[in-house]
């Protein structure tokens, strides 16, 4: 039985690993600011119009501009663009090269809808992980667009703008119905924020992916926490849960508080004095 506990653990954290692999989010904010980055360019270029899209790494559009004098469907090609880069992980010159060399077979592609060997598709990247990509469509030429695309792309990855993430503020309305509901406040890459209220006593718990940040916002509780689980079973991947610990450490925790559980520690609201309130964050780092 021993052997099998032990056994199920080191698959547990073998999923944390495979998870706490995260890359880097294109963010909104961060798009709107590659979008300008190609505006400005284009603008101090003399380009005539063009339409510039940002898609995140799957390929969804998350911001868009289209300079007046644009063609028609320079919107949708601009589009086209981007998702291919993304989806190819490369510029797209490099695929209109192939096409152009007698790889047509590249063309039998077409039934796939974001499929746009042209030039003008260029992946951005932090720390060597494709994020997203910026497509361009509508300039001077085919080589003006690439010229646009590529500048715009350089300019993010010289200040990083991908990994910016945008200030986010909750206000106390949200706060309290999230405490009314459990819900989460935030779930990023890398950690997320709970707001939790506790009536009565719970589950006894482990994570081996998770180390839980509580802060202590109204009443107080009974924590356990080390010992071993009894009777121990997975909930989801890297997520043990038991009805009580034994030979655990028990601690009285009040408001105003801080308790950090490491990921791998059992933990367990033994005994709570509603209303129990508390922020929980979650760090998968």
């Amino acid at each position: 039985m021993r052997s099998i506990i032990l056994l199920t653990l080191l698959l547990l954290v073998q999923t944390c690993s495979a998870r706490a692999e995260t890359v880097p989010v294109l963010g909104e904010a961060a798009a709107m600011n590659i979008v300008n980055a190609a505006t400005t360019y284009a603008r101090a270029h003399a380009a005539p119009g063009g339409a510039i899209a940002v898609v995140d790494a799957g390929g969804q559009l998350i911001a868009f501009a289209r300079l007046d004098g644009s063609f028609p469907a320079a919107s949708d090609i601009a589009i086209g663009k981007a998702r291919t880069a993304a989806a190819f992980r490369k510029p797209t010159r490099v695929l209109e090269d192939l096409v152009n060399k007698g790889r047509v077979t590249m063309t039998t592609l077409a039934a796939v809808t974001f499929f746009t060997p042209l030039k003008g598709g260029v992946p951005l990247t932090v720390d060597a992980q494709v994020v997203g990509a910026i497509g361009v469509s509508g300039a001077a030429s085919a080589d003006q667009d690439d010229e646009i695309a590529q500048a715009a792309a350089d300019a993010a990855a010289a200040h990083k703008t991908a990994a910016v993430a945008p200030v986010l503020q909750i206000d106390a309305a949200h706060v309290a119905a999230a405490f009314e509901r459990g819900d989460a406040l935030y779930d990023g890459a890398g950690f997320k924020v709970n707001a939790s209220r506790r009536d009565g006593p719970g589950e006894a718990e482990l994570h081996t992916c998770d180390t839980d940040i509580f802060y202590i916002q109204h009443g107080s509780a009974n924590l356990v926490s080390g010992g071993n689980l009894v009777a121990p079973r997975e909930v989801a991947a890297g997520e043990l849960r038991a009805h009580s610990i034994k030979g655990g450490t028990a601690r009285r925790i009040a408001s105003g508080e801080v308790v950090i559980v490491p990921r791998g520690v059992p933990h367990w609201f033994e005994q709570v004095d509603a209303p129990f309130d508390y922020f929980v964050v979650k760090s998968t780092s």
